[in-house]
């Protein structure tokens, strides 16, 4: 009966004990981390197992990448340039055998993706200023295309998309911008030439 009673103060007392022992003692006294941490680390995954490229995903890339050096090659085919040396602001197409832009024809003014082919074919014979003048959100996409052929070559031999937590939010965000700037930019041209024309 008397041990019950003296059973906290000599709970308190190895307490206090343990207590002095630490601070005496700091390089003696082991921190051991709780089994659920480290767990938790073990079931986290690899940064490069994250988003792991399935055969057909890589092919896709490939095949991608192939369409896109197909175009540039023939941008670089193509000649923006007249006959004089200067350089075409759009219709550059039709060398390919393909008609005029039907919405040209009729209204009279250029569509929102008119001068896109030029500004490719410029941009790929150097002509920097002239590319952005033929259709500057043409330029931004073909440079754009010329730094995702790299990316989806290197994303192929490593086997998952570099810098990319989800392609699908990416492509997504990407489709959304074009499609802005390129009525940004139409908006802007319909108004310069209603601008030229009433004066």
């Amino acid at each position: 009966m008397l041990q019950c009673h003296n059973a906290p103060a000599r709970f308190a007392e190895l307490t206090l004990d343990a207590t002095k022992f630490a601070l005496d003692h700091p390089s003696e006294v082991a921190i051991v981390p709780s089994s659920s941490s480290s767990v938790s680390g073990e079931e986290r995954p690899h940064r490069d197992e994250l988003f792991p490229l399935v055969l057909w995903v890589r092919g896709m890339l490939v095949v991608i990448v192939l369409g896109l050096a197909t175009v540039f090659a023939i941008a670089i085919w193509i000649n923006p340039y007249d006959a004089d040396g200067s350089p075409h602001r759009m219709a550059t197409h039709r060398q390919m055998g393909l008609p005029s832009c039907t919405f040209y024809e009729v209204t009279g003014m250029p569509c929102p993706s008119c001068g896109m082919t030029t500004s490719f074919s410029l941009l790929m014979h150097g002509d920097l200023l002239n590319s952005l003048r033929a259709n500057w959100v043409g330029t931004l996409l073909a440079i754009t295309c010329l730094v995702f052929i790299p990316w989806a070559l290197v994303s192929v031999w490593r086997g998952r998309l570099l810098f990319v937590r989800s392609p699908d939010q990416v492509l997504m965000m990407f489709l959304l911008a074009l499609m802005i700037l390129m009525f940004l930019r139409w908006i802007i041209v319909l108004g310069m030439t209603r601008l030229s024309g009433s004066s």
